[in-house]
């Protein structure tokens, strides 16, 4: 048996082709049931982020699986092969991925680099694949390697110093652009993870007005609930954005959901203010023709790295005892590897 990743990242593609195989939740339990059905997986898990989409698997015969797993992928997309995306996936396998999962986890290899958003990611893509029924032996005490990685690397260096997030960024971002966001008001599309980041980021940094909105209500009541704001509903869009300094935008939709013709009855009631907009969702939720409105800034994702250039030179200086942590972690994971292998075939496939 071998172990080996399949993945596209923010390294090797633009965000228009990383957003075409970001991998929803429910495509993610589909994808794990093929998985299941294969006869050449023994075990595996799925890692999509608004970063990187990576497969993960433990395979009887690599080659075979390779081609069938890229083949799933593009069908569960609705992707023809014709359209040669491969040129940005990248292949590794045995220690090479094991290593490349673990400078996933430790935030080595993230687009804000040190962030530790990709920890609790990681986490939730395990939980997934354990209720699938495809985390066997081999991939659970990795699991942990690679867990326990992260955590020693975000709580011994300075990895993460300074901002630690994607949403830290874009707020970040969002003040370089509008100077200062004291008094400024503001509107947060979703109710997720990193829109509560946001949320609690723009509290402090003195906002007049925060709106929420969120195809859920509740989701949205919980979150001003909890930090303040008022939820308003996406038939008040065009109102609501004539009004605001600042739009945040991390819905997960598989489509866009604020387009130009709303952005434009937006600004002609508002045609000598501007209109920042931040969107941080994969697939991209704001269709990138709104940046070319007058008097508009669109950012998306691929935008924020020009943002951390202050943080980045302390947590270069951490990346030496990262690195020591990951080949502690992988001599630990070898280790446990070792001990493994002298299970029997009825003890391997025994899932914990």
């Amino acid at each position: 048996m071998s172990f080996f990743l399949i993945g596209i990242n923010h390294k090797t593609a633009p965000i228009e082709v990383r957003e075409r195989f970001f991998l929803t939740p429910t495509q993610q339990e589909l994808f794990l049931s093929e998985l299941k059905h294969n006869p050449s997986v023994v075990e595996g898990f799925v890692l999509s982020t608004c970063n990187r989409t990576e497969l993960y698997v433990k395979v009887l015969d690599e080659k075979k699986a390779a081609k069938e797993i890229i083949r799933g992928l593009y069908s569960i997309k609705g992707l023809s092969p014709k359209d040669s995306f491969e040129k940005h996936f990248y292949t590794l396998a045995g220690q090479s991925a094991v290593k490349h999962l673990l400078r996933v986890t430790t935030g080595l290899d993230s687009l804000v680099f040190g962030e530790k958003e990709i920890l609790g990611q990681f986490k939730t893509a395990v939980e997934l694949s354990q209720k699938k029924g495809m985390m066997g032996r081999y991939l659970n005490i990795l699991s942990n390697c690679a867990v326990r990685a992260g955590k020693k690397a975000h709580s011994e260096t300075q990895i993460s110093y300074g901002g630690v997030s994607v949403s830290w960024a874009a707020i970040t971002m969002s003040e370089r652009i509008l100077g200062t966001l004291k008094d400024k008001i503001v509107l947060i599309m979703g109710a997720g993870k990193m829109s509560e980041l946001a949320l609690s980021l723009l509290k402090k940094k003195g906002v007049s007005q925060i709106y929420v909105m969120n195809r859920s209500q509740e989701n949205a009541c919980a979150l001003t609930g909890r930090f303040g704001g008022v939820v308003v509903s996406y038939s008040d869009i065009k109102e609501i954005l004539s009004t605001v300094d600042l739009c945040f935008c991390s819905v997960g939709a598989p489509h866009y959901i604020l387009e130009k013709p709303a952005v434009e009855k937006a600004m002609e009631k508002r045609p000598s203010r501007p209109l920042t907009l931040i969107d941080i969702s994969m697939p991209r939720n704001i269709d990138p023709v709104v940046a070319k409105i007058s008097n508009t800034r669109l950012v998306c994702i691929d935008d924020l790295d020009k943002v951390v250039g202050e943080t980045m030179e302390k947590r270069k200086q951490a990346v030496g005892l990262v690195e020591e942590i990951i080949a502690e972690k992988m001599k630990e994971f070898e280790q446990k590897l070792q001990r493994l292998e002298q299970l029997s075939p009825a003890e391997y496939f025994e899932k914990v």
